[in-house]
């Protein structure tokens, strides 16, 4: 398990290395996340039918999903610096090539260089967290984080949103690419190492040492909490929650960009909590990812079961329960910390990391190939019956990543009676209340 230093070297401080790369995250969250609020311009532009603006998340998140372990392998190898700072320059390119293009290969290029660029952004921001921060604080602060990323997605819901609508997409895109460049630039000058990085573990063979992290249970369990709880917040909020809004719900933009940062807001409030009870019962952090999970599959239930458009005090319910699936998805990195020495917590960090994003890509994918399959062709936009039927495809990441926790849950456990570590049953740590909090892990 990592440790952090008591105070930083010269005039870094842990404050100004972890605002320099919580800083980088905003901006990547705000690239990430763009998209959403540009749906229906990105159809109009391009020509794209729906299974078409699934593709442009798609593309993006499969770079960056295939690329997180490579990113993990890479920061243990050279730190948060390297990765962030170039990782932030390499999303610029792709926002400024997204501005400028007028056709889908162009943009699909761009969108590559976008996942390329933010495939290590998060976990370097975590490795910071690990880094500069004593071991009692980390569960926090990794909430911390994720609050403080969740702001780019107000960013984007908003500011973004705004510059869109009155100056255009060229302008748009542009205006984020420079963001992207000071990104770079503050992670280049703000972060270093808190101690002098050690080459030789990290020197490993790549194959051999992504084995060893993938063969750890207590790595699984991270994995499938990270899949099983983000990606309902991801697919409404990186893609199809506008559209649905607008065409099926029958909202005003304003009232959509107030649902998008209802979602965000949530994810930001529910944060501090997770971070709390993570830090106080890490015996029971598998709990927190399963009460996420039964609360989302419950949202939607209510969201699709009628079949007339919900009221505005619905909606808004339901996006702050989905919401919370952010900050419930990283426990999982809660785990890698937790079963990973700190030469190879990057790849075990990338490992986790990559769970949530498999779910989410599977899941932008699914709902648009139905929503084209159920709808006449050539449509742009779509019926609230048809997205009823397209949203029912969630079910499917849902239980398999419920199942994937219970079973790598059992595993783990397994691990810990072998090293003396028993988890008691739940009602005996319930009757000890407060004073009986598990503080073993």
């Amino acid at each position: 398990m990592s440790h952090a230093p008591a105070a930083g070297r010269g005039w870094r401080t842990p404050a100004i290395v972890y605002g320099a790369a919580a800083t980088a995250y905003v901006v990547a969250v705000t690239h990430r996340t763009a998209l959403g609020v540009a749906g229906i311009e990105a159809t109009r532009r391009f020509g794209l039918s729906a299974t078409g603006l699934a593709a442009f998340s798609v593309v993006q998140l499969s770079v960056y999903a295939a690329m997180q372990i490579p990113a993990g392998r890479l920061l243990d190898r050279f730190g948060p610096r390297a990765l962030i700072a170039t990782g932030s320059l390499v999303m610029a390119s792709g926002q400024l090539v997204l501005a400028l293009a007028h056709d889908v290969p162009t943009a699909l290029l761009a969108r590559v260089l976008i996942g390329a660029g933010d495939a290590g952004i998060f976990i370097s921001a975590l490795r910071v967290v690990a880094d500069w921060f004593p071991p009692r604080r980390v569960p926090v602060m990794v909430q911390v984080t994720g609050i403080i990323g969740q702001s780019g997605q107000l960013v984007a819901a908003i500011p973004v949103a705004f510059l869109l609508h009155a100056h255009g997409w060229t302008a748009t895109f542009g205006t984020l690419a420079v963001a992207g460049l000071l990104a770079s630039a503050g992670a280049f000058v703000g972060i270093r190492d808190a101690t002098p990085r050690s080459r030789g573990p990290s020197a490993q063979r790549f194959g051999p040492a992504v084995r060893r992290t993938v063969r750890t249970a207590g790595t699984r369990l991270g994995f499938w909490s990270h899949f099983a709880t983000p990606f309902s917040a991801n697919v409404v909020g990186m893609l199809w929650g506008v559209p649905f809004f607008l065409s099926a719900q029958g909202c005003t933009p304003a009232q959509a960009s107030l649902l998008l940062t209802a979602l965000t807001l949530s994810a930001m409030a529910t944060g501090p909590i997770v971070g709390r009870l993570t830090a106080r019962h890490p015996l029971r952090r598998s709990w927190i990812v399963l009460g996420s999970c039964s609360l989302t599959a419950a949202a939607w239930v209510a969201l699709l079961l009628p079949s007339t458009p919900r009221p505005m005090w619905q909606l808004l319910v339901f996006v702050v329960v989905i919401g919370a699936g952010g900050p419930a998805s990283l426990v999982g990195m809660d785990f890698a910390r937790t079963w990973s020495p700190a030469s190879t917590l990057g790849t075990a960090s990338g490992f986790v990391n990559t769970g949530g994003f498999i779910s989410t890509i599977s899941s932008v994918l699914a709902v648009g190939v139905v929503l084209q399959l159920v709808s006449p062709p050539g449509a742009t936009t779509y019926t609230l019956d048809a997205y009823r039927l397209a949203f029912t495809v969630l079910a499917v990441p849902w239980a398999v990543g419920v199942a994937g926790v219970l079973r790598s849950r059992r595993l783990t456990r397994a691990d810990m009676r072998a090293a003396g570590v028993v988890v008691q049953p739940i009602k005996q740590v319930l009757r000890r209340g407060r004073s009986g909090s598990d503080k073993t892990l």
